[in-house]
Parts: structure tokens; sequence; C-alpha cells
């Protein structure tokens, strides 16, 4: 047989490789096969049984219905999980990250990001839709309803729209977590963080606040605290926490520990990735449910300012709100051990700490460019207005219980809730942890000031790819501290590690060192030579 038969018998054979369909469309489209298809068609048909519910058709056995409605949704995104990444080679894994619709703002992106919103609005505002009972005696229906007999076995109590939230949002960390692990399993640090948000959200989050209610106990959530849980300090939460139990005394301790010592502390050493990335449920969902939108984040300059007024003007809203509403609290009753006078020296003591903070750590405000005078003019101004607008409450027309229901309205339903989850196929799934998080905005400002993580680059390695910023949920163009030689220490870093992860090079690295470390670029302006003659003695 001749050269030219074998070329034309090896053609022949690579055709059959291609789709010979003459039609527009593909019958095969990229990354999806028959068993994802048939993983896809199982998790819908378990969402649809929870849609029907919702509907209003009633099962003649909820239990079974809703223990096969479960089972079929999680089996489905487990076996579309397996066949997506298992049996792919490990590593970096950007396979049609702009070619899916629902993951590159397309049709099913918008229409997925219209249906959450809109859950998300029945579940706050208007869950009688949802089925929840509008009396002690009445029955739950509808969707609420299918999880009665899951809410009986945990607590002995009916389920509410709060315990159906609970038990959808847990199983979506759980479920989206495992699919996490397989897509990044090349990386044990993101092995590592993802077991822990799936560990904290299912025991700390969820569990035992329910089993807590079962023995009529109050119930707290270990991995929240202020400001993130802008309740904390309610009436009702303090006459609940002093009421008399030795439990209730131990909440108020541990949260006030967590704000003032636990949380400093870990962020010193560990930087806010320590909660953001490793406890916190709101990032949790974020990096698991919402891995498949982190690139859809804003990375633009104007982003990022927009970001910084907007998070830094809810953290401001957040104190006032608590200081308005502790103020009245310890005046409405004197005989808690916190008095207002008390309060009021509480204030001050919390100014004389920030000063001392600030002239204790003025070389890294410096070095970031801050003035050190007017930094802490603008925070004692702030503090001395919490002091001022607390203590003057009663002569404003808007109560500390109406600042507190706006507060809780704005921040704590509309944009942590609605938009913070409903916008992830839009805006990306760090909306909220990036533009509203008071908690966040507390942390970062101790990240950037205050903490020994930074995120180390070498800009000699660096090929340009983009990878870095593309997959930052925060908006960081991580490529341009790369290309610079400079560490990455923002405020608004979660230091979540997939920049790190999904680099070819192993330009990044995250690490805790000491406060004092400088980077290349602040190197080369101390001893005043060039980066040419940086490279020439390397």
């Amino acid at each position: 047989m001749g050269f030219r038969s074998k070329i034309l018998i090896s053609k022949s054979i690579n055709m059959n490789n291609y789709d010979k369909s003459m039609s527009l469309s593909n019958p095969h489209p990229p990354f999806v096969d028959s068993q994802q298809k048939l993983a896809a068609t199982l998790g819908s048909i378990g969402l649809l049984m929870m849609v029907l519910a919702f509907a209003g058709y009633s099962y003649s056995n909820v239990g079974w219905m809703l223990t096969l409605s479960c089972l079929m949704l999680s089996t489905g995104i487990i076996w579309y999980a397996l066949r997506a990444y298992y049996h792919k080679i490990p590593g970096i894994k950007n396979d049609g990250v702009w070619f899916s619709s629902i993951a590159a703002r397309g049709v099913l992106g918008w229409i997925s990001g219209i249906v959450i919103t809109g859950f998300y609005i029945l579940l706050y505002w208007y869950p009688n839709m949802l089925g929840q009972s509008s009396g002690a005696d009445a029955a739950n229906t509808g969707l609420i309803a299918l999880f009665d007999p899951l809410s009986f076995l945990i607590k002995g109590q009916a389920a509410s729209q709060w315990f159906v939230y609970g038990t959808l949002y847990t199983m979506a960390i759980l479920l989206f977590g495992f699919k996490f692990i397989l897509k990044y399993r090349h990386n044990k640090y993101q092995i590592v963080r993802t077991i822990s948000v799936m560990f904290f959200q299912l025991g700390f989050a969820f569990l035992l606040p329910e089993f807590f209610q079962a023995m009529n106990e109050p119930y707290y959530n270990f991995a929240n605290m202020w400001p993130l849980n802008y309740y904390f300090f309610d009436d009702y939460n303090m006459n609940t926490y002093t009421g008399g139990t030795n439990f209730g005394l131990i909440m108020i301790l541990w949260g006030l520990a967590m704000v003032f010592i636990i949380s400093p502390i870990l962020t010193y050493l560990y930087g806010k990735r320590w909660y953001c990335s490793w406890v916190c449920g709101c990032g949790g969902l974020a990096e698991t449910a919402g891995d498949s939108f982190r690139h859809l984040s804003d990375k633009s300059t104007k982003a990022w300012k927009i970001e910084r007024w907007m998070i830094h003007g809810v953290l401001l809203f957040s104190f006032l709100m608590t200081a308005a509403v502790l103020s009245t609290y310890f005046n409405n009753n004197s005989g808690q051990w916190v008095s207002k006078n008390l309060f009021l020296v509480i204030m001050i003591a919390v100014i004389s700490f920030i000063i001392g903070f600030v002239l204790w750590r003025k070389h890294d405000i410096a070095k970031s460019g801050k003035n050190i005078p007017m930094f802490i003019i603008g925070s004692v101004g702030i503090v001395g207005l919490l002091v001022l607008f607390s203590h003057v409450m009663g002569y404003f027309v808007l109560s500390a219980g109406s600042l507190r229901s706006v507060y809780g309205f704005l921040i704590g339903s509309a944009f942590s809730g609605v938009v913070g989850v409903g916008f992830y196929p839009l805006m990306g799934s760090r909306v909220w942890c990036r533009f509203g998080c008071p908690m966040a905005a507390i942390l970062g400002l101790q990240q950037k000031f205050f903490s020994r993580f930074r995120i180390t680059t070498n800009g000699g390695q660096c090929i340009s790819c983009g990878n870095c910023s593309t997959y930052c949920e925060m908006g960081i163009d991580v490529r341009a501290y790369a290309q610079k030689g400079q560490n990455i220490v923002r405020a608004s870093c979660v230091g979540c590690g997939v920049c790190s992860a999904v680099c070819p090079r192993g330009v990044l690295k995250l690490e805790n060192g000491s406060s004092d470390i400088h980077t290349k670029t602040d190197l080369m302006r101390t001893i005043h030579i060039s980066e040419d003659e940086v490279k020439i003695l390397s």
C-alpha cells in the first residue's frame, strides 16, 4: 500500500470521530456526557417534587416523599459531579467557564437569578405562600409541610420557613462542597477548608440551634457573631439570655468573646480567611454552590471604589444601630449589670483602644498611604458619633427599634439574602461579602493593618495567563499584583486561595509571616534601585 493510500485511510478513520450531522445546532454539546444528562434529570425530578409541594399538591405520605425528593436531588448532584471531575486529570479546571449559559450570564443565568431572588422574597416576606401556618393551631401546607416530618424528628416541632431554609442551605453546602472538593482535589488547602465550612454549617449553624430549641434552651449559632449577627443585642435576645439560666449567660459570654478576643487574635494570626473561608455560612455557600459563578465578579477600579464606600457604610450603619439599641436597652432595664452611664464609659474605652491600636501600628498604616492623624480623627469621630447618637436617640423621631427594623429589612434581609444569593448568576458569588457584610468589613480592616496574612508573589514566574484574576470572587485583579511582584494585602481578600490553586506556575502563595515583610517594590524604593538592577543582581 502506497504512502498516499495510507494517508487517505487515516483521514477516513479520523473523520469517523467527527459528528456528521448537518444540523446547525450541536447534538453533542461539549463538557456534558450522557450520564451527566441522566444525573441532571434525576436531580430535576427531585426538585420538581418540592415544586409540586410548593404549588399546593398534597402528598399522601409526606415523610417518604421528602426522603425521596432529597435523595434524588442529592444523588443527581453527586453523580453529575463525579462524571464532571472524577475521571479527569487532577488540576486546573477551566473547561467551558465562559460557554455555559447559566454561568456566563446567558438566558439560563438570568432565569436562575430571577427564580432564586423570587424564592428569597417569598421566604423573607411572604412565608404564607410557601405554606407557613398563620396561627398556633393551624397546620403547615405546601412546601413547608413537606419538611414537617424532618422537623419533628430533630426538634419535635412543626417546620417553619427558617427550618426549610436552613435545611436546603445546608444541603447546598454539603452537596456542592463535594463537587468543589472533586474539582480542586489537587490542592490540599481547598479540600481542608471546604470540609471545614461543611462541618461548621452542618454542626454549628444547623443542628446545634435546632437541638437547643428541642431542649427549650436559648438557641444561638456558635459560628456566627456580631455584626453579622446583628440581632444579638436586641431586647428579646438579651432578655432571653439574661432570663436566669446559666446557658443564656454562656451565650452572652461566647458572643462577646468572639467579637473582642477570639476574632481579633485569629485575624491577626491568619487573616480574615479563618472566618470568611473556613467558618462563615455565607462564605460557605458562595464557595460551594456559587463556585460556578466566581468569575463573574467585576474587576474594575470603579467597582472597587463602590465596594469600599458601600461595605464601610453598612459597617457604620450597623455600629449606629447597635449603639442605639444597647443604649435604649440599658436605659429601659435599670436592673441590668450594665447601666446607661457604664455603657458610656465602655464607648469611651473603645475610643481609647482605637487610638492606642492605631498608634501601635502606625508604621503599617503610614506604609499603606493613610494619614495617621486623619485616621485617628476619623476613627474617634465615628465612635464619638455613636456615643452621641445613642444618648440623644430619645430626641429623634426615629427610635432605636425603628432603626433596627430599617437595618434588618435593608441589610439583614434584602441585601444579605435576596441580593446576596439571588444575584449569584449575575454578579458573582460574593456580592454580599464584597459589598455589604459588616463582619467582612471589620475583619478586612484588621487584616489590612494588623494581620500577618498575605499572599506573596513571584513576579518573575508570572506568564500573565489571567487565571488568578478571572477566578477571584472578590474582584481583585490578582494578576496586576503578580506582574509587579507585590504581596497582596487587601482588606477584601478572603484568603480562599483559589487564585493560587489555578495558577499554572506556582506564582502565588498564602503565607502567615511577619507584618514587617516588605514587597519587592518597597525594597526597591528603600535602597533606590531600579527593577532592571534587581534582575541583574538576581
